[in-house]
């Protein structure tokens, strides 16, 4: 059975514009209450299957509130979840954002995540985005 980790955003670890992502959350949360983990990594493949999700499909983040429940987000919804862990100011950000239509949110992020290796790059590896600093803060 795998530990209790809190809040666990997963991300596509070859992506050059979700590794900047997790980059500025890491930034944005220096208690560290959020944890990550490559979509292409143990970890989330199991809990991809575990919550009958693709395990190649690394188009949209998923965030679990926490690690071992059942319960997902996955695109704008996930993303705004991901602010709310942030503080006041992106709790407030996340409240304004979600007054628009998640399909229109959605859309939005269906866009940028088809552009984004185009304008960020692509890596060989899902190797962790932080340094010796930050490895408590990914699993697997």
């Amino acid at each position: 059975m795998v530990e209790s980790f809190g809040p666990v955003l997963l991300y596509d670890g070859e992506c050059g514009f979700c590794r900047a992502v997790v980059r500025t959350l890491l930034r944005l949360d220096p208690e560290g209450r959020l944890r990550f983990a490559a979509l292409q990594g143990r970890f989330a493949q199991a809990a991809l299957k575990r919550l009958g999700l693709p395990t190649g499909d690394f188009d949209s983040l998923v965030f679990l509130p926490e690690a071992t429940s059942d319960v997902y987000m996955l695109r704008t919804d996930g993303a705004l979840a991901v602010l709310r862990q942030m503080g006041p100011g992106w709790r407030w950000l996340a409240a304004v954002a979600k007054l628009f239509p998640g399909t229109w949110r959605d859309a939005g992020y269906r866009t940028v995540a088809r552009m984004r290796h185009r304008l960020y790059g692509r890596r060989e590896s899902a190797a962790p985005v932080g340094g010796p600093a930050q490895a408590n803060r990914f699993i697997d």
